[in-house]
């Protein structure tokens, strides 16, 4: 795979010095390409992942391939035998090729496709990764990105009407086929659905948007007692010493996990004296009541034994919540604390390495906590 993190804006002149060269046989990610700083923003969670609740709810076109393919979590896969009635059968959304008229054959510069997507968990969007995986010669000329705003459980429909309002994160900007296009965004807002545009038509092969949760804090008080760490919450991963194997980010998804790389899982440490270990930052403030370490699926690579630590804001000392205990693989374990802790900031202690699958820290909302929710989810 090439990476090219740097590298100039597409070619604005000749579109076709964007494509990718036919595929040739072999390895069909021999030759894909990465574009754009995506270093930058996908060590957070993907609001757009169909395990948190995401869906590709209208598309006004999907003649060649369906537009939910585009939230697939594996990525997408290249067949060059695979033929249907309706032509190449390709693993993402792809649209029909526009036309004008017969004295204008190509089409308007206004036209393009689109697909609107509900995020799995409302939050601050940071950046897109729009990939045209084995798109060579068959992908969008340019792509665009909106988001919007709308409560409950909104249809097409009530997202198509004249009264909501959608904002421009990602302007129509030119994209590489057979590529991973990163596109940064810098809007504070919190979205609930974004929908991406095709200028004019073409194919995506899978869409992720990367940002920070913003929890409803009235719904967060109706539960009482949930988990502060879960993304769902508004819980985020910040560092660790080692993410060799998978994303930390997936200790705190929701749901338990479905096999062994469906956690955190680090290298084999073998300087003695050192551990590996995983920092998150809580919805808010919270007083923890109980932890759930779950090891499903780590059987001879699980941490041997962890600990736990909290901080009460960003400089506050760290101080012990659950002292080095040694786990089982394999398993669900559940701490109670004989005391509440209240943190803004949790850090798991691996020894001496290993992995964990889940983590649930269970918990209410501090009134500093609480407030401060609030007064982040009004700015949205």
């Amino acid at each position: 795979m090439t990476t090219t993190p740097n590298a100039q804006a597409p070619n604005d002149q000749d579109p076709h010095a964007n494509d990718a060269a036919p595929y040739g046989g072999g390895d069909p990610y021999a030759d894909y390409r990465t574009f754009g700083d995506a270093d930058a923003f996908t060590d957070l969670v993907d609001l757009a992942d169909r395990r948190l609740g995401a869906g590709v709810i209208a598309a006004n076109d999907e003649f060649f391939a369906m537009r939910e393919n585009l939230l697939v979590r594996e990525r997408a896969v290249f067949d060059p035998e695979h033929f249907g009635h309706k032509g190449k059968v390709m693993d993402g959304w792809e649209t029909r090729r526009r036309r004008g008229t017969a004295d204008s054959p190509f089409p308007a510069p206004e036209d393009h496709d689109w697909a609107i997507v509900r995020l799995g968990a409302a939050g601050v969007v940071r950046g897109v990764i729009v990939d045209t995986a084995h798109f060579r010669g068959n992908y969008p000329q340019r792509v665009s990105l909106q988001a919007a705003s709308v409560p409950g459980a909104p249809g097409p429909d009530e997202l198509l009407a004249d009264d909501v309002k959608w904002e421009e994160i990602v302007p129509p900007s030119q994209v590489r086929g057979h590529a991973a296009n990163a596109f940064a965004v810098t809007s504070e807002r919190r979205y609930t659905h974004v929908r991406v545009c095709q200028h004019p038509d073409g194919g995506i092969a899978r869409l992720r948007v990367h940002g920070e949760v913003v929890p409803d804090p009235e719904w967060l008080g109706l539960l009482g007692t949930f988990d502060l760490v879960s993304v769902l919450n508004g819980g985020v991963y910040e560092d660790a010493s080692d993410k060799f194997y998978s994303s930390p980010t997936q200790i705190i998804l929701p749901g338990t996990s479905r096999k062994m790389d469906d956690g955190w899982e680090n290298r084999r440490r073998r300087v003695h004296g050192t551990n590996d270990w995983v920092r998150f930052r809580l919805a808010a403030q919270g007083a923890i009541r109980a932890v759930e370490i779950d090891t499903a699926y780590l059987k001879g690579n699980s941490a041997g034994w962890i600990a736990l630590s909290g901080r009460n804001g960003e400089t506050g000392e760290w101080f012990e919540i659950i002292p080095r205990t040694r786990l089982q693989p394999d398993t669900l374990h559940r701490f109670p604390l004989a005391a509440q802790a209240v943190a803004t900031h949790v850090r798991l202690d691996a020894f001496p390495d290993g992995g964990v699958a889940r983590m649930r820290v269970h918990g209410v909302l501090t009134e500093a906590g609480r407030s401060a929710l609030e007064e982040r989810f009004r700015r949205g």
